[in-house]
């Protein structure tokens, strides 16, 4: 089996398509534009507000019909949440899931992209057409296959099962991703590596790597939400309380005959904390990333 190298095509400099004059905004038209943010800024936030705010009323102020901003503020919420209820063990279990899901899909998703991108070997269409197939299909369809085959393994009710499972949903989409942002990245900088003595291997992560910061960030932080607010595979390959995840665990908050709203909304608040570490880390390289990997193929 052979592989070879593909240079992309060079573009000359008077081939390029003539930029067009930007048209200039009126003062009324940027006013509304600016109007029309704002509102929709506004819109967006009082969700989040009202939730925060829920958490931090006691029970009969959150069970009352009138609608009051503050009303008797406390932390009662948070303390009944984190030493009362599993909380607390279902936060280490999602952030243990979600930290080996992004590890794992990077990397699997980096490699396959990079091979995508600069090879061409035997069943190179083929595998690039299935990372788009398997987007076709929906996670409840993939239960049944996935749970016969962790049955077999032995993986059901193990954080491994999960991590598997959820690879398999981040990886196709992101080794996509990354194939189209590899193939930003010229191929002279591997011709170098390669005349400098590097390995293929050595080059593509001492090279190529570095460069893909951006696009490695949205694949990490696509991955870090696949399995941080995942709720199917979740709620069928685990079992137990002490076993459960985030998003499954706070079912039990909301039944049939019962609604724990105080709890549900003071645990919506403490889960953002984590996504948003995450998101405040990787957002410098996110529209880069997303721009990139989204219009080169």
């Amino acid at each position: 089996m052979t592989t070879t190298l593909v240079t992309p095509p060079e573009v000359r400099p008077d081939e390029a398509a003539p930029r067009r004059p930007r048209r200039r905004r009126s003062r009324l038209a940027s006013v509304g534009l600016h109007a029309t943010l704002a509102v929709a800024s506004l819109i967006s936030l009082v969700p989040i507000v009202w939730v925060f705010l829920t958490s931090l009323k006691p029970r009969d102020k959150w069970q009352s019909s009138d609608l009051k901003l503050f009303d008797q503020p406390s932390l009662d919420n948070y303390q009944q949440l984190l030493t009362d209820t599993h909380f607390a063990r279902w936060f280490l279990n999602s952030i243990l899931v979600a930290a080996l899901t992004t590890v794992i899909a990077v990397g699997l998703a980096a490699t396959s992209g990079y091979a995508l991108s600069r090879l061409r070997f035997p069943g190179h269409r083929g595998f690039a057409l299935s990372l788009l197939v398997t987007q076709m299909f929906p996670a409840a369809i993939l239960i049944v296959p996935l749970y016969n085959i962790m049955s077999k393994l032995g993986l059901l009710n193990s954080y491994g099962g999960l991590v598997l499972a959820y690879v398999t949903v981040a990886v196709p989409f992101c080794a996509w991703m990354l194939r189209g942002y590899f193939g930003t990245i010229p191929v002279e900088i591997d011709e170098a590596g390669l005349m400098d003595g590097l390995s293929p291997f050595g080059s593509f992560v001492r090279l190529i790597l570095p460069l893909a910061r951006p696009g490695l960030a949205v694949t990490a932080f696509y991955s870090f939400l696949t399995a941080w607010g995942e709720v199917y595979y979740a709620s069928v390959f685990l079992v137990g309380d002490e076993k459960l995840t985030l998003a499954v665990g706070l079912q039990q908050f909301v039944s049939q005959f019962k609604a724990e709203w105080g709890l549900m909304t003071a645990a919506a608040v403490l889960i953002t904390i984590p996504a948003a570490i995450v998101f405040l880390t990787v957002q410098r390289n996110l529209v880069a990333g997303l721009t990139a990997g989204g219009t080169k193929s």
